[in-house]
């Protein structure tokens, strides 16, 4: 298995080479755009099945951050990676969905860049034929 991860200053650098902003710190004073929430597609099988690879997830810089929420963080080598957080006595770990790939321990809230709210798997087509658009709210 292969998972992908981007370091924060390569990710911060492509999105300026394509003419658009990301602003690392969101929690810091600025305009209100800073907060909103940002989509992202999935890129791995890390975070499968509940998070397919390809399907579109919604981040919130805002979002409540607790155990066993879906968080988009920086792991200790300062690349970004999304993972379900568990604070298990005092410790803040990242774990995979799927077992192939190992937890990390990362310093604690202060590398917590948002939580995923939604998730939208995209047209899916059922056993009828018919198509729909799949969507998932994780913040409710």
């Amino acid at each position: 298995m292969s998972e992908t991860r981007i370091s924060v200053e390569t990710f911060k650098q492509n999105l300026t080479a394509t003419g658009q902003d990301f602003k690392h710190n969101m929690s810091s004073e600025g305009n209100c755009s800073e907060n909103e929430p940002y989509a992202m597609q999935v890129i791995d099988d890390s975070m499968e099945p509940e998070f397919a690879k390809g399907c579109v997830i919604v981040i919130d810089p805002t979002g409540i951050v607790r155990d066993g929420a879906y968080v988009f963080a920086i792991d200790d080598k300062d690349e970004y990676i999304f993972r379900q957080l568990r604070i298990v006595e005092g410790k803040y770990i990242l774990v995979a969905l799927n077992e192939d790939y190992e937890a990390i321990e990362i310093s604690g809230m202060n590398r917590i860049e948002g939580v995923i709210t939604q998730r939208s798997a995209g047209s899916y087509r059922p056993p009828n034929g018919k198509r729909r658009t799949y969507h998932k709210w994780y913040d409710k």
